[in-house]
């Protein structure tokens, strides 16, 4: 087969003969339509039109066919060699398509699936009511202040009053940061941000300081030993009691509903003259006969005790450089975790700090 032998008959030349140039072209094509993915397509191109390939080794033959049988031998291996291609090309654009189509399937995120598999958290309700207060005093045109939990034992004592052999100071039941010559506190009460607020703000001053404080209490279901406070501090010409009492009113509306008052009963607190406990009008049996002989949450009183407030006191006024001859101001201070047990019920301050995320979730995102 290294030249021409023009004695060739190519209709005996076995691998040039129509019938199996057809067979061969069937066999690759049908290959080829088998090929289930672009490996396998892979090697049905090497099998079947690579250059080892049986059309590929038929072709070799024409040049020793005499050269009138050439060009049909030719055009006969040439068109059965296209079709595979075309085929080739055909399938693996199918199979290109597919695999896209299939990896978009593999790495599509299924939003209808369940998204509750895991327990959810819950915002603690003594932070949501915390921050609900701060929105209802924004509302009146206050402002929100802070401070430092780590305080000054000057500004949780002195400067309110509350001087060093004052009995009020050990009622505090006080946390001494050591050493004891930084005479540094955990802070008992928000009333530090008030004086802060006094010294850094000259008047008209209208804030509202809640916040976290620390006393030495046992935890038991009505005490605990970090707990929250909110307090008010309103500085300004012509400040009382009426005020005050106006503010109180409102506030107690806003946290326990329409038709809710409060009541001042004489007290004494050393930053504050004259100095009131404040109550609520029991928001169970409002008061009222006969309901309030047997209501069990005011205990036949009519009145809950919510908190205390009075007017400012002129010595704390000049402690903080605020002349108590030009103005005066009221302050006021309630519990949070009070306030919600009023509000939803909670019978046991344990609860409040157990972690258990069942509690917060009983609350859902308002309170």
């Amino acid at each position: 087969m290294s030249g021409p032998n023009t004695s060739y008959d190519p209709v005996r030349v076995a691998a040039l003969s129509a019938e199996e140039v057809e067979r061969m072209r069937a066999a690759g094509v049908a290959a080829v339509q088998g090929a289930g993915s672009l490996e396998e397509l892979k090697a049905v191109r090497l099998a079947h039109a690579g250059d080892r390939s049986p059309l590929a080794l038929a072709n070799r033959e024409i040049g020793a066919l005499p050269p009138q049988a050439r060009k049909e031998a030719g055009m006969r291996v040439g068109r059965a060699r296209s079709e595979i291609a075309t085929a080739i090309a055909r399938r693996d654009e199918e199979l290109q398509t597919e695999q896209e189509r299939r990896m978009l399937l593999d790495e599509t995120v299924d939003v209808t699936l369940p998204f509750d598999r895991d327990p959810r958290g819950a915002r603690h309700p003594l932070t949501v009511l915390q921050e609900r207060i701060a929105e209802f005093f924004v509302g009146m045109g206050w402002e929100v202040a802070e401070g430092p939990e780590v305080e000054a034992e000057w500004l949780n004592f002195d400067a309110l009053n509350i001087g060093s052999d004052h009995p009020a100071r050990t009622m505090m039941d006080t946390f001494f940061v050591d050493p004891p010559s930084a005479r540094t506190v955990l802070r008992t009460h928000t009333s530090p941000v008030q004086a802060r607020t006094m010294l850094t703000q000259p008047p008209p001053i209208y804030v509202v300081c809640p916040g976290r404080t620390f006393r030495t209490d046992e935890l038991d279901a009505t005490h605990s030993p970090v707990f929250h406070q909110v307090e008010g501090l309103a500085i300004d010409k012509g400040i009382g009691m009426s005020q005050l009492k106006g503010t109180l009113d409102h506030f107690a509306t806003a946290m326990f509903g329409a038709g809710i008052t409060t009541r001042f009963r004489p007290s004494y607190f050393p930053f504050t003259e004259p100095s009131a406990e404040v109550d609520l009008v029991c928001f169970v049996c409002r008061g009222a006969e006969p309901a309030v002989d047997s209501c069990r949450t005011c205990k036949g009183e009519g009145w809950i005790e919510w908190g205390g407030c009075g007017v400012v006191n002129p010595r704390v006024l000049v402690a903080c450089g605020v002349d108590p001859a030009v103005y005066s101001g009221f302050a006021f201070g309630m519990g949070i975790e009070r306030t919600l047990m009023f509000r939803n019920g909670v019978h046991d301050m344990r609860d409040m700090v157990e972690g258990d995320v069942r509690f917060a979730l009983a609350f859902g995102s308002e309170v």
